[in-house]
């Protein structure tokens, strides 16, 4: 059994009184003294700040690099520009999901920020289809990342930076911030406005360091994945991995099937022209419980599907889930049930997001 891994932040979590859980090969904070719904609403109504640090970041470049990227992922690499950032996935050859990845467009190749239970299976991956001569460099003890996400974190971050921090969504910039020289990506994985920040190890402790000294709450995993199912971002390992596909999964708006040949394309070309069999939805409980990944999900005694994320909102006081659900029960209002503790419990699908009118594109 590999040794568990502590980001650079370890002994700040442990200042601040983070209780500490293995997670993706890593010790890291589940929740902070505050307590998980207070991390929650500080994202939801003012800011909060996480490490993610864990997470992957391989380089590639060469001469080839477009050809190659086009070829491992869904997306369409050839419509970015530099500075631009975009959410895609590596399929293996069935068309099942390798791992949802962010490619950032550098001036002289890619940046890729991959799972970080999956960096080693990513980099065996992407080895095995470089027949075009590029370089694939594993960056990812070099970076360090952290997330600050809520409506005020722009206004706090100014506060740091002489950076103008209107940039697109989904885009990057090279910048300073408390003097250190970082990249800044408009990015999260909450729903709300927020901003990635990545540098080397030093610089981010010093930026995590300065933001939580004028008061930035620090946030751990059980309110982030609260935020995530309120959007309905898909978590490796829930969600989606190898055994999904990205249609199924509600991803087919990143994958583009006519942009030419990729690794898993044939598959999804077979999966449109048969149909889907099954779909992964949203839905809320109509009576008092909480769905747990692994819970059956019937409709009239009759299993249709399985539960691969769930919680209980904060927002709207209730209990909420993700699922795949055969077809022919996947529309909207449809009423099902979710096998808690042997007991059918009453729900009904919803569309996503759960939590409308976030502060994401302000």
């Amino acid at each position: 059994m590999s040794e568990i891994k502590r980001t650079i932040l370890y002994d700040e979590h442990v200042k601040l009184g983070a209780k500490l859980v293995p997670f993706a090969g890593f010790e890291m904070p589940v929740n902070y003294l505050d307590g998980i719904k207070n991390e929650y609403y500080s994202v939801r109504n003012e800011a909060g700040l996480f490490d993610v640090c864990h997470m992957g970041e391989f380089y590639i470049s060469g001469e080839n690099a477009l050809e190659f990227m086009q070829k491992v992922t869904v997306n369409d690499v050839s419509t970015l520009a530099i500075g631009d950032a975009q959410y895609s996935a590596m399929c293996n050859p069935k068309g099942g999901i390798i791992d949802d990845v962010i490619l950032y467009r550098f001036p002289n190749g890619y940046f890729m920020v991959v799972n970080a239970s999956n960096i080693q299976k990513n980099l065996d991956w992407l080895n095995s289809q470089n027949t075009y001569n590029v370089k694939i460099e594993n960056k990812s003890d070099d970076y360090s990342l952290i997330a600050l996400q809520g409506p005020n974190s722009r206004n706090i971050l100014s506060k740091f930076t002489d950076a103008d921090l209107t940039m697109k969504f989904y885009s990057y910039i090279d910048t300073e911030i408390c003097g250190e020289k970082v990249m800044l990506s408009r990015t999260g994985y909450t729903g709300e406005l927020g901003f990635e920040i990545y540098g080397n190890p030093n610089c981010i402790k010093n930026i995590w360091k300065n933001l939580i000294n004028v008061g930035v709450k620090p946030a751990g995993l059980a309110s982030r994945d609260m935020l995530r199912m309120e959007m309905k971002y898909c978590l490796y390992g829930n969600d989606i991995d190898q055994n999904t596909n990205p249609l199924e999964a509600g991803l087919s708006w990143i994958s583009k099937i006519n942009k030419g040949n990729f690794i898993g394309r044939d598959s999804l070309l077979k999966v449109k022209e048969e149909g889907l069999h099954r779909r992964l939805v949203t839905f809320e409980l109509l009576e008092r419980g909480i769905p747990r990944k692994g819970y059956v999900i019937q409709k009239d005694g009759e299993e249709i599907g399985v539960v691969t994320s769930g919680t209980q909102s904060p927002s709207l006081l209730k209990g909420i889930g993700i699922g795949y659900i055969k077809k022919g029960f996947t529309k909207s209002n449809t009423e099902i049930e979710i096998m808690i503790r042997n007991k059918p419990v009453k729900a009904k699908i919803v569309l996503p997001p759960f939590v409308k009118n976030t502060s994401l594109m302000d």
